[in-house]
């Protein structure tokens, strides 16, 4: 019962947390009441940290296994586990820098993905799928590799986001949440910061995950490796092009958010085929 408790509670202050920012936005359009935007953008803070709390004690008793015969620990990446700690990372990604830095109107796309991810773990029994025996060396690849593919998502989320500030301002349409985002300027320096940081880590994933490759055909590992690889490339051009010629906007948005469809559809797209239409 534990473990749908926390589930369960996590889930719901994902939703109070969700509501608290979309009736911030309602109230920007309906008049600019400070002190009101401020009560419940703290408001969604406190109930996204609450929810960000109990969905970490959920994945470690969901992620974590003892083998029964050995004692051994068993790590299940099974494929709602691991979209269940991909949400789970990049909520906490976003709470903790909402702390210092106003980005937590992310938390419109991110808190949804949380709660599906949720939803799925609590009425989808996976059984004993994707559990592995876990090692150091294979926890520091997990690790490395959840937070790229996080805050790629993250990065993912901002262009979305960016999207529609560059849509509504060629329309000089300023109402809504275009009010509460900083400058154009501002997001776009944020977006290739999250891309910077993200594709350092994915380089790192792909070296350590080499380690692992004993025989990739056996572990079907061959198009997860080739659409990563192809998602590093992508990224690469991307912050070339910032360098050389300085992409921006809409250009810098369409290559953010083809370089994390490939990443997506190489790791939980494999995971899916494997799990779910082949099992």
């Amino acid at each position: 019962m534990t473990l749908p408790l926390f589930q369960g509670s996590a889930l719901l202050l994902y939703l109070l947390a969700f509501a608290a920012l979309y009736l911030r936005v309602q109230h920007i359009e309906g008049g600019n009441r400070q002190h009101l935007i401020k009560r419940l953008r703290y408001g969604s803070l406190a109930a996204a940290l609450a929810a960000v709390a109990l969905h970490g004690v959920s994945l470690y008793y969901q992620i974590h296994l003892v083998d029964p015969h050995g004692g051994a620990t068993l790590l299940s990446l099974s494929l709602y586990a691991m979209l269940s700690l991909t949400a789970w990372t990049m909520n906490l990604i976003i709470i903790t820098v909402a702390l210092f830095k106003s980005i937590e109107n992310l938390g419109l796309m991110s808190f949804p993905f949380a709660i599906m991810a949720l939803l799925l773990s609590l009425f989808i029994a996976e059984g004993d799928k994707g559990v592995i025996l876990a090692g150091r060396g294979l926890y520091f690849h997990i690790l490395v590799s959840l937070f790229s593919y996080s805050l790629l998502g993250i990065a993912a989320l901002q262009a979305l986001l960016l999207a529609l500030q560059d849509h509504h301002l060629r329309k000089r349409r300023l109402a809504g949440i275009i009010r509460l985002l900083p400058p154009l300027e501002s997001m776009e320096s944020l977006l290739f910061q999250l891309i910077t940081i993200g594709y350092i880590l994915l380089s790192v994933s792909l070296l350590t995950g080499a380690t692992y490759l004993e025989d990739i055909f056996k572990q079907h590992l061959v198009h997860k490796t080739i659409l990563s690889i192809t998602a590093w490339v992508v990224f690469a051009l991307l912050l070339w092009g910032r360098l050389q010629f300085g992409w921006r906007g809409r250009t810098a948005i369409r290559w953010t958010l083809v370089g994390f469809a490939l990443l997506m559809v190489a790791y939980f797209g494999s995971k899916f085929v494997l799990e779910v239409v082949l099992a």
